[in-house]
């Protein structure tokens, strides 16, 4: 392709992705003028209010997680002990559970009818449940199992890097040991540490699951703006979506702020601390004990989920273990063309968004590395621009942007059709695909390209022999996360869903308010083993 072939692609790919992420942005921006809307955003206690528990309910999740996750990172990487391995497998397992999945998870365990409340009432000997799952404490702890994943894997990634040389020089110019850990090792995953507080932070205002189901009276601005729409309050919910926004920038500069100037990769040999084994036997058994319990704990949701899943309706009362079990909702959910519907939805429009966001992508990363456009920095922050807004900001976006018919501004009439839910998943997708598949291109050898060239391979022979293949490992992981994000959201799907195009979650929510715990947990099981199953391959490849 000429130079200029490629300008005018790219130009081409800069106007499309400025029209799927940045003008629904703009067309919230500009509607949220109203006049009347702002004056009642702020003069309503209640939107201050749920606008506050947004920002400190993210906050307290990000100091929840990072107190999870940080010490479990360092036990598993810098010790040895029975079971070590598989073990800090274990540890990662809630990030297989699609966020909406691990929240009615929690529900068939620890809510007030689930198997933890009713054993200790019965127990006890109490007339009614001992506890509520409810509010924000109930939100926080759904939070704290679900999020401390990425403080785990990120500080884990980090401790990996580290330049064991690093560490005996400063214990050679006489440092302890605690501060070792302060003045060196700290700042150098410090890079790790900030990822990991905003994937959280940012995941946390985003969050409808939890607040949806646990919040009660607590509303923080996703479930507002999601009740201020279904209420026909379209510029009041465009008002919330902008102020949620705006949050979420300030976040992100805020903690990109703290980053400083440390660098994640060490300089020196490259060559990671080795564990060190536990030498006293009691200290070495109670950790392995401690890792096994631990990794029990982790499991009950999912064991819990597949319990559940296997109860008829109508055939768990007031029992602490469910007297019947079969396989009577997964008859229903395979055999009924209207249970079936949801899952096939939700797998179609997974499949195309992905397809979609990883054919965008290759082409963005191939412009930006390869041919080095003149808009390649516009391209890379269209790409990423999704993925600092909470979903909910775009759904609504989408969802005002697309209900109108007027061509010449670029506005058709998605809304209500199969194709404003593919659409919704392809913006969400487009970060995981793109920063993937751009840091594949950056990492692969240009020459590889000119060499296959030089032997005498043709344009499309070289793409399918080298550049796909020394691409595999970005384009598995960016493919995999966004076709699970997708599989399993709930935020975009309850603001643009119709009956016909109704996806699994929204499937799992029917369910639950019909009683049907069975069938829900039963969607719940299968969202979950595809979404393990399509990670699995993912981390293969």
């Amino acid at each position: 392709m000429s130079r200029r072939a490629a300008e005018l692609t790219a130009l081409a790919l800069t106007l499309l992705l400025a029209w799927i992420v940045l003008y629904p942005i703009l067309i919230v921006a500009t509607d949220a003028a109203d006049a009347s809307a702002l004056r009642a955003f702020v003069s309503r206690p209640g939107e201050w209010a749920a606008l506050w528990a947004s920002i400190w309910i993210s906050l307290a999740s990000v100091a929840l997680a990072a107190a999870i996750g940080i010490p479990l990172a360092f036990l598993f990487e810098w010790f040895e002990f029975p079971g070590r391995k598989t073990l800090g497998s274990l540890v990662a397992l809630p990030v297989v559970l699609p966020p909406l999945v691990g929240v009615i998870a929690f529900l068939f365990l620890y809510g007030e009818s689930g198997f933890i409340a009713r054993a200790v009432q019965a127990l006890l000997g109490l007339e009614r449940a001992p506890w509520r799952l409810q509010g924000p404490g109930a939100i926080l702890l759904v939070h704290a199992y679900s999020m401390y994943v990425y403080f785990y894997l990120f500080t884990r990634a980090g401790l990996a890097r580290l330049d064991v040389s690093m560490l005996e020089a400063a214990q050679a110019l006489g440092a302890g040991r605690r501060a070792t850990l302060r003045r060196v090792v700290l700042p150098l995953v410090r890079p790790a540490l900030v990822g990991a507080a905003i994937l959280t932070f940012m995941t946390a205002l985003g969050s409808f699951s939890a607040p949806y189901i646990f919040g009660g009276g607590f509303r923080v601005m996703t479930t507002q703006i999601v009740a201020t729409k279904l209420n026909g309050d379209l510029p009041l919910a465009m008002v919330e979506t902008l102020a949620l926004a705006l949050v979420a920038i300030v976040g992100l500069v805020l903690l990109r702020r703290t980053e400083g100037d440390a660098i994640l990769v060490a300089l020196g040999k490259g060559t990671a601390p080795r564990p060190r084994p536990i030498r006293r036997r009691g200290i070495r058994l109670a950790a392995a004990a401690a890792g096994w319990g631990l990794a029990v704990v982790l499991l009950l949701p999912h064991l819990t989920l597949g319990l559940v899943s296997l109860v008829p309706y109508g055939a768990w009362t007031t029992e602490i273990i469910p007297p019947v079990l079969n396989f009577e909702n997964y008859r229903r959910l395979f055999s009924e063309a209207e249970r079936l519907r949801p899952l096939l939805n939700s797998v179609w429009m997974a499949a195309v968004s992905t397809a979609a966001a990883v054919i965008l992508a290759l082409l963005a990363g191939w412009l930006i590395v390869r041919r080095r456009v003149a808009v390649r920095r516009a391209i890379e922050g269209l790409l990423a621009l999704p993925w600092a807004l909470p979903g909910t900001v775009f759904a609504i976006a989408l969802a005002t942007t697309f209900s109108v018919n007027a061509p010449a501004r670029l506005r058709l009439v998605l809304v209500g059709t199969a194709v404003i839910l593919p659409l919704a998943y392809l913006v969400r997708a487009l970060p995981l695909a793109g920063r993937g598949l751009l840091a594949a291109y950056r990492q692969m050898d240009p020459a590889l390209e000119e060499a296959a060239a030089s032997l005498g391979a043709g344009r499309w022979r070289t793409v399918t022999r080298v550049t796909l293949p020394q691409l595999k490992p970005g384009l598995a992981a960016g493919a995999s996360l966004a076709f699970v994000a997708a599989l399993g959201d709930i935020v975009a799907s309850i603001v643009l869903y119709t009956y016909e195009t109704r996806p699994i979650a929204i499937e799992i929510l029917s369910s639950l308010r019909l009683s049907e715990t069975g069938v829900a947990a039963a969607f719940g099981v299968v969202l979950m083993v595809v979404s393990a199953l399509v990670l699995g391959v993912g981390a293969r490849r």
